[in-house]
């Protein structure tokens, strides 16, 4: 029978309470006082849930479009007590002379706003059937009045919603930077890691490789990939491809790093016990010495992203990369590629402004994770 435990000794306290935390938690800790980070990880969140409920969150459907409302201005939402959240209509006024198009506001008719109304139909995923959008008209149209328009941050050429493209788009923009990173991911611990733990002439070989691949200068590589990609293959190859190109060039930063932290700690005790013990090199390697950085992996793996959006959205803009019907901030840029259209539709230039948010976000978060990374860092 156990003895009665003494009411006079109490339990040790746990280890939170001691001041004694795990590494992770201390890089959470200090993650959390990065206010900077935080507000990116928070943005970041935000367009990836937009891109990954595009067809809920998305007034229209990417091809939908109206030719009569080409080209129309932003239709920025206000409120009145009288007419709650809402709308005016937009009149067309085509001028005879020079054909151009002028829309003006009808204060006649306000057009009412919701949350979760009815709209173009749609299959969530591919999968669901739905016809519910977070917010859209109430009533689209109808009736002997002319049919309603909603345009959130305007239309392009062919009277396209363009905020309904750009969270389309950032589907494909937001993912391939993630897609690609898995593939540079196991190019460059693998590839480091052999390098590092082996030593003489496989690290000198692995090494070499990785300088002829830095000689090229990337961006007429990316080129030169994209143009040889057949402009008749579809879009889930061409995006599969464009993933592909881009991941194979962005490798090399991440295997040098993994290199120079194996070489570090390969002679550390723990390393020794384990191959004393009959540990295989592949364990040793992959259970004892790469989780040891793993942190640092994470981080150069962050600010790596946004180098393959800005790869990918640099070869769609020029043609060379994904191509219509697939719907990207790449693509979408090629709409700007005549700088009178940009100074008379100043809105087309929005997946701009998109690239540089998601840019600077993913720098301020790479920043906040090797900040919370280092071990000199205070917690």
């Amino acid at each position: 029978m156990a003895a009665p435990a003494d009411p006079l000794v109490q339990a040790p306290p746990p280890p939170e309470e001691r001041g004694i935390l795990s590494p992770w938690a201390l890089i959470r800790r200090r993650f959390r006082r990065h206010r900077l980070a935080m507000a990116s990880l928070y943005v970041l969140a935000v367009l990836y849930g937009l891109a990954a409920g595009a067809e809920f969150f998305a007034p229209q459907t990417p091809h939908w479009r109206d030719l009569t409302h080409a080209y129309c201005p932003p239709q920025l939402p206000r409120f009145t007590w009288k007419d709650g959240l809402h709308v005016l209509a937009l009149r067309v006024e085509v001028d005879p002379l020079t054909f151009k198009r002028n829309y003006r506001e009808d204060p006649a008719r306000p057009l009412a706003l919701g949350f979760f109304v009815r709209g173009e139909p749609y299959r969530l995923w591919g999968l669901v059937p739905a016809d519910r959008h977070f917010f859209g008209l109430r009533v689209p149209g109808g009736g002997g009045e002319p049919k309603a328009t909603f345009y959130f941050l305007g239309a392009d050429e062919y009277g396209r919603d363009l905020f309904s493209r750009l969270v389309y788009g950032a589907r494909i923009s937001l993912s391939i930077g993630l897609a690609a990173i898995g593939v540079t991911f196991v190019l460059g611990v693998a590839i480091g890691g052999i390098s590092g733990y082996c030593g003489g002439k496989t690290d000198t070989a692995l090494q070499r490789l990785i300088e002829i691949v830095n000689a090229f200068p990337q961006i007429p590589l990316w080129l030169a990939f994209g143009a040889v990609l057949p402009a008749d293959w579809p879009p889930l190859a061409t995006y599969f491809a464009i993933t592909l190109v881009l991941s194979l060039l962005g490798w090399t930063g991440l295997a040098r790093v993994v290199r120079g932290k194996i070489l570090a700690l390969r002679e550390e005790d723990y390393a020794v016990a384990a191959r004393l013990l009959g540990a295989s090199p592949t364990r040793v390697l992959f259970r004892h010495l790469l989780p040891g950085f793993s942190s640092h992996i994470i981080v150069v793996l962050t600010m790596s992203v946004p180098a393959m959006i800005l790869g990918e959205t640099s070869l769609s803009f020029l043609g060379l990369g994904l191509r219509n019907p697939i719907v990207s901030w790449g693509v979408m840029l090629q709409d700007c590629l005549s700088i009178q259209t940009v100074a008379h539709f100043p809105w087309l230039l929005m997946p701009v402004i998109l690239v540089v948010i998601t840019v600077l976000s993913f720098n301020f978060l790479g920043d906040g994770l090797r900040d919370a990374a280092d071990p000199h860092s205070t917690p």
